[in-house]
């Protein structure tokens, strides 16, 4: 027989299996109502865009293992893999219930620990899938906080800092915007997280950068600054891409709903903020330093995407062009400020990136919104609600984040020594080394007899 007649008669059988297959659905979902279906498919929508969410750990990871220095990798990776898995335990044990359960004056929530008790809450889809997608966003805000402590933080104090701001910073704050509290009655508009996941984020790293001091060698004796480049700016490349994509999950999975037309305008809002924003931080760069700056231009597509972040499904596509030019070149100016003015170390500009862009594109709502932004005739009033959220999130976050970190730093003490610090945290904390193969010396058994070519022993 002919491969043509072979090939004819594969394409026949599949076609009558469709066909079959389609009968069954049909004869097996005639009595589904159409609610239910849309009920279907907004739970598939929020699970893939809460998949794409957790997928943007990946992209964390790469951005601060490649932005820091080779001896620190190990400990970049092993902070960011902690964190998506402590983070999601203490928010099903504490956080969801404080973000989510029956308010208590406006402020904190009161019920649902270990999701027990909201069984017959309506969330749009299942508890469990809301859950889910809440989840992965309350690790987002956790691991900002990974970049700015880089290279000079215990382990142990990372961890617990953790389970500070999944069980206690962050719900609270979730709870005053998106479980009913009083930012939500007075107007606050945050639709995916500006303020409530990077601000969050950005103050923690603000506070935990600043009390755990500076690197070893980034600040001269005068206060002059020092540049301390990051060992793979591929790697830094591929997590800001991550990150990108990851991003439009974030924001077009906030609907809740696979059937809100409004997420294909989300995903145009969400690409032109921060494509603009990329060019502005690169233009930005280029005009001030006479080259254009790989490391900020990346950082500026992150900061346009913050910046987007609130008003993704408010401004319009000339709105969210604005934002992310602004946001852009917020950042470089940002990132110049608190490294050069304030002193305060941040290796990876997280607090620049998720703190100031997100504050500000906070803000933005209040100038950009299609219908009610102040350059829409909408007047000040919402412009005003923003920024009283902005300032008190900002309060609570630093207030929070002091007392945690000098608690922390009295109980297991906030950095390594300066002998561990210099080596690297990799053999400090982790007994071993990403690169040891190539360094020469790991820190551990197996990777040392690989290098110098004799016998393990353990």
């Amino acid at each position: 027989m002919s491969k043509k007649w072979i090939n004819l008669m594969r394409t026949g059988l599949l076609g009558v299996l469709f066909w079959v297959l389609a009968g069954i659905a049909v004869a097996d979902t005639g009595d589904i109502t159409a609610g239910e279906i849309a009920f279907a498919v907004d739970t598939l929508w929020t699970l893939l865009a809460g998949f794409m969410v957790f997928f943007m750990h990946a992209g964390f990871t790469m951005v601060e293992t490649g932005f820091t220095r080779a001896k620190n990798a190990v400990n970049i990776i092993m902070k960011n893999i902690l964190t998506i898995s402590s983070g999601v335990i203490i928010f099903y044990a504490i956080g969801f219930a404080i973000a989510f359960g029956p308010s208590l004056g406006g402020f904190i929530g009161t019920k649902g620990f270990g999701l027990i008790g909201l069984e017959g809450a309506d969330f749009g889809v299942p508890l469990t899938g809301f859950w889910f997608f809440q989840a992965v966003f309350a690790a987002t805000a956790a691991t900002i906080v990974s970049g700015a402590v880089a290279e000079r933080t215990k382990f142990s104090a990372y961890l617990l800092f953790t389970v500070i701001i999944t069980s206690i910073t962050y719900p609270v704050v979730v709870h005053w915007v998106w479980g009913g509290g009083w930012l939500s009655e007075l107007g606050f508009v945050d639709f995916a997280g500006s303020t409530v996941v990077h601000s969050v984020g950005g103050w923690s790293a603000l506070v935990g950068a600043a009390l755990v001091g500076a690197r070893i060698g980034k600040y001269g004796t005068k206060g002059e600054v020092k540049a301390i480049p990051g060992h793979n700016i591929p790697f830094g490349a591929l997590g800001v891409l991550i990150l990108w994509f990851g991003w439009f999950g974030f924001n077009c999975g906030s609907t809740l709903s696979g059937t809100d037309e409004a997420i294909s305008s989300i995903a145009a809002t969400t690409i032109l903020s921060a494509s603009a924003a990329t060019v502005s931080a690169m233009a930005i760069t280029w005009l001030r330093y006479g080259k254009p700056d790989i490391s900020l231009t990346l950082n500026g597509a992150l900061g346009g995407l913050v910046g987007i972040t609130a008003g993704a499904a408010s401004v319009t596509l000339g709105g969210s062009l604005l934002v992310g030019l602004f946001s852009g070149a917020l950042l470089v100016l940002a990132v110049e400020f608190i490294d050069q003015k304030l002193k305060i170390d941040d290796p990876v500009g997280a607090i620049s990136v998720h703190g100031v862009c997100g504050a500000f594109g906070t803000l933005a709502v209040g100038l950009f919104s299609s219908e009610a932004g102040l350059f829409y005739g909408g007047g000040t009033s919402l412009l005003a609600i923003q920024a009283a959220g902005v300032f008190a999130v900002g309060i609570w976050v630093i207030l929070i984040s002091f007392l945690a970190f000098k608690l922390i730093g009295w109980v297991v003490g906030l950095r390594v020594s300066p002998e561990e610090e210099i080596e690297g945290l990799d053999v400090g904390e982790h007994g071993i080394s990403a690169y040891g193969n190539l360094a020469g010396k790991t820190g551990h058994p197996i990777g040392e007899a690989i290098v110098a070519n004799t016998p393990i022993s353990i």
